[in-house]
């Protein structure tokens, strides 16, 4: 794991409206990478050019795995795969020899916005922006940032002004009036969700008709999807609240899509009905034979986000949190049974996609959920949780997450073979959003 001082590490703390913050969502915080120059977008190539990767091992974990292949891009999508040589007069050649083509990145769960968000934008969009992409990340999913701004970002990296992955924005909706604890720390460490503090008592609820006028509002304000968060309350509104939303947003063409990480809560998000995808594992409590075929056969895809409750360490070998202060060890047990958890909703045939809500760099975050998704999952599970599933986990599994003609030239170009070093995911040369030449390392 690349090395990392604390200081560079640590972040500001997670804020937001006390009526929002139930749960353990962080906010994000890359850190500094060097930037590749040639990347800038007056460099790009435009997406109407034709490039072909030749002598590549094509690869994606949803069945292509084509040794020495050859990938035609053309008019910024996937038009042709093959296992000879493709010709197209006037097309770029990249000598793809000893490397793999896989599709770009997806991020199913981060928050992207630290800190004073009009300072973020103004200093460090356009840097962080380009970290994602150093990473192979082509798509981020922001699972609720600052509304002006990630809406603003999201428009700027769509037009080009900003170079930067696809963004795809949630608005954030309550499930009820929450007392949820205030100040400065990372909401995971002092998560309501896990006992002792839990809730006791029924939570107040949020009138019908101003879950219904959020929804709108989130739907007028142009989000992608509508994110909930659910912890449930005894005699509490949750459930059916969730269920009001699922429904209003469904009716604006909006997904709903609900953190819970307790077992008790993914079932009350599953019980509420019309959930698109649960952005966490559930990590609090040991799921049961029944409990895991109750989620399967709900048919609601699951993000990882594995790696949150396993340390990160300083320079000094100190044990740290996502927030780069001193590990909470009584968390720790979240680090085995999400783990444990999540194989078990797999072998139940849950679609399960990558994801991790942590707030350092990419290339870091990468490599510290890749280390939790492979105590249980295989190199070619973990392809297929990164590339296809992820894709469904953010309904985008027609556009992105495979190689298949007609599908986004999403791409990146790996030295050397995951299925072999799952950690050559961190190698990455070159970079291809929908055709265009985003990173160029070689």
């Amino acid at each position: 794991m690349q090395a990392r001082t604390l200081t560079a590490l640590r972040s500001l703390a997670v804020t937001g409206p006390l009526l929002v913050v139930l749960g353990a969502c962080s906010g994000d915080r890359p850190g500094d990478l060097s930037r590749n120059m040639q990347a800038d977008e007056n460099a790009l190539l435009p997406a109407t050019s034709q490039i072909i990767i030749s002598n590549a091992h094509l690869l994606d974990g949803s069945g292509t795995d084509i040794e020495s292949g050859f990938l035609l891009i053309s008019n910024g999508r996937i038009a042709e795969i093959s296992s000879t040589p493709i010709v197209a007069e006037g097309a770029l050649v990249i000598d793809a020899s000893g490397k793999t083509v896989m599709p770009g990145y997806i991020e199913a769960h981060r928050h992207i916005i630290e800190g004073a968000p009009a300072e973020w934008m103004a200093d460090k969009a356009q840097s962080e922006m380009q970290a994602f992409l150093e990473a192979g990340f082509t798509t981020v999913f922001s699972a609720g940032d600052p509304q002006t701004e990630i809406l603003e970002l999201r428009r700027r990296t769509a037009a080009g002004e900003i170079a930067g992955p696809r963004i795809i924005a949630a608005g954030r909706a309550p499930l009820a009036v929450s007392a949820a604890p205030g100040g400065e720390d990372d909401p995971a460490r002092t998560d309501v969700s896990r006992p002792p503090l839990r809730p006791t008592v029924a939570a107040m609820p949020v009138s019908d008709e101003a879950t219904e006028q959020r929804v709108t509002a989130i739907s007028d304000a142009g989000f992608d999807a509508v994110k909930t968060v659910m912890v449930t309350t005894p005699e509490g509104p949750e459930i059916r609240t969730l269920g009001l939303i699922a429904q209003k947003a469904k009716a604006l063409g909006l997904p709903t899509v609900t953190h819970a990480v307790t077992v008790q809560d993914t079932l009350a998000a599953v019980a509420a009905g019309g959930v698109a995808t649960l952005v966490h594992t559930p990590h609090i409590g040991q799921l049961t034979a029944e409990e895991v075929r109750l989620i399967a056969d709900s048919g609601i895809p699951i993000t990882s986000t594995l790696g949150i409750f396993v340390p990160f360490f300083s320079d000094s070998n100190a044990p740290i949190f996502r927030d780069g202060e001193a590990f909470p060890w009584d968390t720790i047990s979240s680090a085995g049974q999400g783990p444990v958890n999540a194989r078990l909703l797999w072998e139940a045939g849950v679609v399960y996609g990558f994801g991790t809500d942590t707030r350092f760099a990419p290339s870091l975050t990468l490599e510290h959920e890749l280390k939790s998704l492979h105590l249980v999952f295989s190199e070619r599970d973990i392809l297929k949780i990164m590339g296809e599933n992820a894709a469904i986990n953010i309904r985008m599994q027609d556009r992105i997450g495979s190689l298949r003609p007609g599908m986004y030239a999403d791409l990146v170009l790996l030295e050397g073979n995951p299925l072999e070093d799952l950690y050559d995911l961190l190698q990455v040369t070159m970079v291809f959003k929908e055709g265009k030449i985003m990173v160029d390392k070689r």
